[in-house]
């Protein structure tokens, strides 16, 4: 980060004038508050920031096409969004530039999806401007979605698309294979499903699904069975999806759900994001590839004191941990809005809604202390975060282990 007269000495060193490097580098003209302040604003300065955190993520370039454009096939970076990693003409996803892997790109030749992906994404993104939506906001949104089925797809007997997608994506290269190749290969191998959500998303005739689904105007709670996500099933090639996708409570897919009702309804949402369609929590934005293998080459250290929660507690109890959260936020959400009525019908509503939500809070902690336990935190730690006795809480965790075995 320069500023004014850091820019003009870079200017001059290079030999190239500043409206052309404003035009090849991205951060050049962003301005830096800590960056040519005060009395010495008339000296060259400068400031090192992590590339992704202004102009946003950095990816390889293809070696094939810089080779066209310059006569030299070397190494490139590019600032390019996650929506436009694939290179059409050579067939080759193009890898994140900061997760430190001898690998620039996956072969996309077995995978022809994915490059016929990258042309649909096209039409979704004008079809987001038309909505009057950021496309990047779409795809976030679109991506958190898939992203969470991922971490499920392993788990699922029907599953087939992506295991063979990841293998094609290998290329025979060994450095893919070993611990982290889901990692590695996993924003190539779903693009074609995050392509075909953000679609679905931007469908008028999907939101309506959705208001049938809720009930229209006699609501009630959304089915396991709903249109919105049967439909939504068959549209990413799974027509057995549909059932699980209606019934993560926690994940964001059921949060854009909410809002289309509530929009319909008039009803306001909660503080922080309100109707927003296309908000997404930060706890459902999909972790980057880097992100994740970091975490995968952290080494385990004293029990449970530098472990990484995602590292040590497996993810389907991390999914039932945010399962049941959502379900007791979607339980409160519903309770605002039945305040309305006879007293006795009022009350009777409250309290059974409330005692549901109870005993939703109850499981989830539960849950959330067995996985810490598991994870190597001492159990008098988490009795203290508890505030109960340790041994109440081993009697405790122990009897919900058997209930769950059994």
């Amino acid at each position: 980060m320069l500023n004014a007269a850091g820019r003009m000495v870079l200017a001059e060193l290079c030999g190239v004038d500043p409206d052309v490097l404003a035009r090849a580098l991205p951060a050049f003209t962003v301005e830096d508050a800590k960056v040519g302040s005060g009395g010495d604003a008339a000296l060259a300065q400068a400031r090192w920031r992590a590339a992704g955190a202004v102009v946003g993520p950095a990816a390889f370039g293809c070696r094939l096409c810089t080779g066209r454009r310059t006569g030299e096939a070397v190494r490139a970076v590019r600032y390019v969004p996650r929506w436009r990693r694939v290179c059409v003409r050579h067939a080759r996803w193009l890898l994140d530039a900061d997760a430190d892997l001898p690998l620039e790109h996956l072969d996309l030749r077995g995978v022809p999806g994915v490059v016929a992906a990258q042309r649909r994404w096209s039409g979704a993104a004008r079809r987001a401007v038309r909505a009057g939506v950021e496309p990047e906001r779409v795809f976030a949104l679109s991506h958190a979605v898939v992203a969470r089925w991922w971490e499920r797809a392993y788990g699922w007997e029907r599953e087939k698309i992506w295991p063979r997608c990841l293998h094609q994506v290998a290329g025979g290269m060994p450095a893919v294979i070993w611990s982290g190749g889901r990692i590695v290969g996993r924003d190539a191998v779903v693009f074609p499903e995050v392509v075909a959500v953000a679609r679905a998303l931007l469908d008028p005739a999907m939101a309506e699904l959705v208001w049938a689904d809720s009930g229209a105007g006699r609501p009630r709670a959304l089915p396991a069975d709903g249109l919105f996500c049967r439909r939504l099933g068959e549209r990413v090639g799974r027509g057995w999806l549909g059932p699980l996708a209606a019934t993560d409570h926690g994940g964001p897919l059921i949060v854009w759900m909410g809002s289309v009702i509530r929009l319909r309804r008039g009803v306001g949402g909660p503080p922080g994001y309100d109707n927003d369609l296309w908000w997404l929590r930060r706890e459902h934005q999909a972790v980057t590839m880097a992100g994740q293998l970091r975490v995968l080459g952290k080494e385990k250290k004293a029990p449970g004191s530098g472990t990484m929660w995602r590292a040590t507690v497996p993810a389907e109890q991390r999914r039932l941990i945010s399962s049941t959260l959502g379900s007791v936020q979607e339980q409160l959400l519903q309770l605002r809005g039945v305040q309305t009525g006879p007293t006795a019908d009022v009350a009777r509503r409250l309290l059974r809604g409330l005692g549901h939500s109870a005993g939703l809070i109850e499981n989830a902690w539960k849950r959330t202390a067995l996985a810490a336990v598991n994870g190597g935190v001492p159990l008098e730690e988490v009795a203290q975060w508890v505030n109960m006795p340790a041994a109440v809480l081993r009697d405790m965790l122990t009897a919900g282990g058997r209930e769950e075995d059994s």
